[in-house]
């Protein structure tokens, strides 16, 4: 081999290195841009608030609901989308103490509420799964079907929550709590309302809890029947 052949190759085994270098770190360079674009987000906090909010009673809810839209075409073709929505959601029912108005009377230890609020929903944890979704020719599921779908839900979730047992049950955990906790401090509670406050209460404090009587092995179904008939005429 020449020594001019000897300077080609050397030259040529030098260039190619080099563009092959060249390429690989221009690859890469371009991978870690993206895999740093992919994992970055940003978080932004709106505000902070300062709350005194209390949760008293916890409800688990399922929801199924039916959805079908029919839309016609020319008063001729009739056209429908369906879709099948199962729903959870895990309810907090409780009081946002930010709301009560009171007095105190530290001569006669005396805690006076002049104001006590209702029980609320604080918290709707929900979750939802889509079956059975038929689009229609012309008449199909569009983002903000989906989105009318998951706020309807909700909504009746937290209907179904305030309808329930779950306001009274807070309402009785919060009294309990209150008396039990000025009592345990030599103080007393007087509940000075207005008459629509109230008013607005007593309908949660009629709930009584559920008494579950078990049943002795071996009992005899007629001894079981005769003490039914004894809580019944009670």
């Amino acid at each position: 081999m020449g020594l001019a052949s000897l300077l080609f190759f050397i030259s040529t085994l030098l260039l190619g290195g080099g563009i092959g270098y060249g390429f690989f770190y221009l690859s890469d360079r371009k991978n870690a841009q993206i895999a740093r674009s992919t994992k970055s987000a940003t978080i932004l906090l709106e505000r902070i608030e300062k709350v005194f909010k209390v949760v008293m009673a916890e409800g688990y809810f399922t929801e199924i609901f039916d959805y079908k839209d029919d839309k016609t075409f020319l008063y001729l073709f009739k056209n429908s989308k369906k879709a099948l929505v199962i729903a959870k959601a895990k309810v907090l029912v409780g009081f946002d103490f930010g709301k009560m108005r009171f007095h105190i009377d530290e001569t006669t230890h005396k805690m006076v509420i002049d104001y006590f609020p209702e029980p609320e929903v604080l918290s709707i944890d929900t979750d939802y799964k889509f079956y059975d979704i038929e689009n229609g020719i012309w008449n199909r599921f569009s983002h903000e079907d989906y989105t009318n779908l998951l706020v309807d839900a909700k909504q009746a979730m937290n209907e179904k929550a305030l309808s329930g047992d779950l306001p009274r049950i807070a309402n009785n955990q919060i009294q309990f709590m209150i008396y039990q906790l000025a009592a345990s401090m030599d103080w007393s509670i007087d509940m000075q309302l207005a008459d629509a406050n109230r008013k607005k209460l007593e309908q949660f404090s009629k709930y009584e809890e559920i008494k579950a009587e078990p049943k002795l092995l071996g009992e005899e179904p007629e001894a079981s029947s005769e003490k039914s008939g004894v809580g019944s005429e009670e």
